[in-house]
């Protein structure tokens, strides 16, 4: 049985944690370097930061926001937005990321997947997908870029394989329908891409309850259970949702 890890998210604006609903109405939640060593003391397993503007606002994540993260933590941090280059990805691994999240910039250069994989390696590099219910798609799901504000007109279940054949060695897949809704993960699109891919997925957007994370896995077939707004808000604890996890019988480190 495979070991199932808890990645808290901190969604990144004006050097401020923020959190929305499906994507927009953005309140601000905290601090980042706070939150970090926060989640990390509760036993955390892995944490997200994603920088939400840098591709809207047109520019580079913000490299002093992740130095001053990683220096409090010694879990993995992926770090995303506005990562475009492999020189973009060299210099976030630099400040302490150990790994990159990619979405706007991997739809417009699939190459750049390839690429970044074989230079840093599969392991570090993770390919985001942001997708919205479609019926003109073949999967019924459409791809979104530029945080959640463009459809692509592509299939987002046909990405994710494709992501994975380029070098992709985690997927995050996320559904803007919801996003910050505390109504559960979109089991139907998480376990859509689990089912044609082999690394692992991270299930995201909508956690709400604790058996919502135990659907994410045995539902979804996510390995990653990413969460925000229930850890921001204190809903839960992080070893609440794992004591959880445990008793239902999924195999967490607590």
């Amino acid at each position: 049985m495979e070991t199932i890890k808890i990645m808290p998210c901190l969604d990144m604006k004006n050097g401020r944690v923020v959190k929305g609903v499906h994507f927009v109405d953005l309140r601000e939640v905290g601090d980042p370097v706070e939150n970090a060593a926060f989640y990390q003391k509760e036993g955390a397993d892995e944490l997200a930061m994603l920088d939400i503007a840098a591709t809207l606002e047109n520019r580079k994540t913000r490299l002093d926001w992740v130095k001053q993260v990683a220096s409090v933590i010694d879990i993995p941090l992926t770090v995303g937005g506005g990562i475009n280059s492999l020189e973009d990805i060299e210099l976030v691994i630099a400040a302490g990321a150990d790994k990159v999240s990619m979405n706007s910039a991997a739809v417009k250069n699939p190459e750049l997947v390839r690429e970044a994989a074989k230079k840093f390696g599969s392991g570090k590099i993770t390919v985001a997908i942001d997708a919205r219910r479609n019926k003109i798609m073949p999967s019924g799901f459409e791809l979104v870029v530029s945080g959640g504000t463009t459809p692509v007109g592509k299939d987002a279940i046909k990405w994710a394989r494709t992501c994975q054949d380029l070098g992709a060695g985690v997927v995050l897949p996320t559904s803007m329908d919801g996003d910050g809704t505390l109504a559960g993960y979109d089991l139907e699109f998480t376990k859509a891409v689990s089912d044609v891919v082999n690394v692992p997925v991270v299930a995201s957007g909508g956690a709400g309850t604790l058996e919502h994370f135990y659907e994410g896995v045995v539902k979804g077939g996510a390995q990653i259970l990413l969460a925000a707004s229930v850890f921001h808000f204190r809903t839960f604890s992080i070893k609440q949702v794992k004591t959880y996890l445990r008793e239902k019988g999924l195999k967490v480190i607590l």
